[in-house]
């Protein structure tokens, strides 16, 4: 994997995301400093409004400074700085921040583990995912609060892709295991900082973007670089979460802990409209990618491949079989409960 980093400075270090003119604080007020994976434009969706009312409900008890991608750490540094308490909360999945935990590779967009964005809250909350992330991080000293589905994993490409032969040798902006998984099709997976994707679309050092769905392509400036949007995805939905240091965490009265979570449960909602509602919306009157697809038959490849992905990391170890496990026993679940949970 190709990869390349680059520090933020100077003015953006000094100015966090939210709260720039934060009027005087009480001097026993508690300060969070928080960042998001995401960078300024995707940020103002997907997390500057539940910040802004948890701010606005905390007040002088507690407030949480924003900083967007990379302007503290960089987003494959963000657990370790918030290990160490240089970060005291998180918004990410494990697999970008790359946390050394057992459930890393699942985060992010792990292949056809979800085909809508409700499997995941669900898997979460209703089959067990919930007790095993919380296993993971208290062993390394962070506090996994709340995970949620966000959008689905889609190619946005400047050529358009309409068969399997179309990936080889495509140099493409993706996440770890998303690239991982992709490279058997021949896919070059990049990683570079969120912030430089568009520019080096444009200048022909990226091929393409495997990273979001087509709200986010068009929200952070990527429909304008690129020309193609692939309906086919290899992820229903991400899984992401809010996470936090455990010492700063319990320190937390329980009502502070709770007005917390509610905000992340509120982005999570909007995010469950926002994605659903802006993906459907933007294929039909969207006017600047055009759609392409892969024939269901040949694509029937990559999820038979996805199948044998699951078990090769399931082999790994004991957490990642019980993981695994639990996702295959949930689309089995699915398959079974028939339309609109599954279509045959």
């Amino acid at each position: 994997m190709t990869t390349r980093r680059k520090f933020i400075q100077g003015a953006a270090l000094a100015a966090p995301a939210a709260a720039l003119a934060t009027p005087a604080l009480a001097q026993n007020t508690i300060k969070w400093r928080m960042q998001t994976y995401a960078g300024a434009s995707l940020a103002a969706e997907v997390i500057v409004p539940a910040i802004d009312m948890f701010n606005k409900i905390a007040g002088d008890r507690m407030q949480i400074e924003l900083f967007f991608a990379d302007q503290l750490v960089p987003t494959g540094e963000l657990f370790q700085a918030m290990q160490r308490g240089t970060i005291d909360a998180v918004q990410s999945d494990d697999d970008s921040m790359a946390s050394p935990t057992e459930v890393t590779v699942f985060g992010g967009y792990f292949p056809f583990a979800s085909r809508y964005s409700l499997d995941v809250p669900v898997l979460f909350n209703k089959y067990g995912l919930n007790e095993i992330w919380d296993e993971e991080y208290s062993k390394v000293g962070v506090k996994h609060i709340s995970a949620g589905a966000w959008d689905p994993c889609h190619f946005a490409t400047k050529d358009p892709i309409r068969s399997l032969e179309d990936l080889k040798g495509k140099r493409i902006f993706t996440f770890p295991t998303a690239g991982r998984f992709l490279s058997q099709f021949g896919v070059v997976p990049v990683n570079l900082p969120w912030e430089d994707i568009e520019v080096a679309v444009q200048t022909g050092e990226l091929d393409g973007i495997a990273w979001s769905g087509i709200t986010e392509d068009y929200t952070v400036g990527w429909a304008d670089v690129t020309n193609y949007f692939l309906t086919n995805n290899i992820s229903g939905a991400w899984a992401g979460s809010f996470f936090a240091n455990m010492e700063r965490w319990n320190e937390l009265p329980e009502d502070l802990q709770t007005l917390f979570r509610v905000c992340c449960d509120q982005s999570h909602y909007y995010r469950q409209w926002w994605y659903w509602g802006g993906e459907a919306d933007l294929r039909v009157n969207g006017p600047k990618m055009e759609l392409t697809s892969i024939p269901d038959e040949e694509w029937a490849t990559v999820e038979s491949a996805a199948f044998e992905f699951w078990e090769e990391i399931a082999a790994e170890s004991e957490t990642k079989r019980r993981v695994v496990d639990i996702i295959k026993k949930y689309n089995a679940d699915m398959v079974k409960a028939g339309r609109p949970y599954r279509y045959g």
